[in-house]
């Protein structure tokens, strides 16, 4: 989902065309200046509309989506940026260094997925789960955890719910892991054919080489 890109596209090609136009009602025509300047405008606004529909379809159709499964992995991917930020303000209410090392991996690998997702949205279908369960049971439970530790009374009660999280969020830590993975699984597949296809091309070769070399030494 190239948006920066696309964005700045948009606007190197409306700017510069909706500026002319302006120059050229202002300098060519009777209009005064507040209605080619509101011409101009409009021109701006509604170039940069067209554009960026015109790229959406060009994505959909390079993507092989429909702009309903778009917006809504579009849709996915803002809501678990929010839920990442909330994720990492939480390293402060976590004191177990075990458990700050669990929400720091656990927000590593899933900024990393949603890049990903965001890179290649058709990979959304790989990792679904992570969007759906994984990366809110990891907000949900960093959150439980959070508020236990602080307790001013450590019973016995409240000191086996820690620990029972603690494992639960190792337990959650794997599975995003299997997310990643999932999510790097058909890049790892390609490079496999790409070195499996490089590893022919040199075989294939080398007999005529050794060949070569062996009339050279007839002589």
């Amino acid at each position: 989902m190239n948006k920066i890109k696309n964005f700045f596209t948009r606007h190197a090609i409306m700017a510069p065309a909706s500026f002319l136009t302006w120059f050229t009602l202002i300098g060519a025509t009777s209009l005064n200046f507040f209605v080619s300047s509101a011409i101009g405008i409009a021109l701006y606004a509604g170039g940069n509309v067209a554009i960026k529909e015109v790229q959406l379809r060009s994505n959909l159709k390079q993507l092989g989506m429909t702009r309903t499964e778009y917006k809504h992995i579009e849709h996915q991917l803002t809501q678990s940026k929010q839920k990442l930020k909330r994720l990492a303000n939480m390293y402060g209410q976590v004191r177990s260094i075990q458990a700050f090392r669990q929400v720091y991996d656990m927000s590593s690998m899933a900024r990393r997925i949603i890049k990903i997702v965001q890179t290649n949205p058709r990979k959304f279908y790989q990792v679904e789960t992570f969007f759906y369960a994984h990366l809110d049971s990891a907000v949900e439970l960093t959150s439980k955890y959070g508020l236990l530790v602080n307790q001013p009374l450590k019973d016995r009660e409240i000191k086996v719910a820690l620990q029972h999280t603690r494992e639960t969020l190792s337990d959650l830590s794997q599975e995003m892991e299997r997310d990643l993975r999932n999510a790097v699984a058909t890049d790892l597949e390609q490079l496999q054919m790409e070195i499996d296809f490089v590893d022919v091309t040199i075989n294939k070769d080398k007999p005529l080489l050794e060949s070569k070399g062996e009339h050279s030494n007839d002589r």
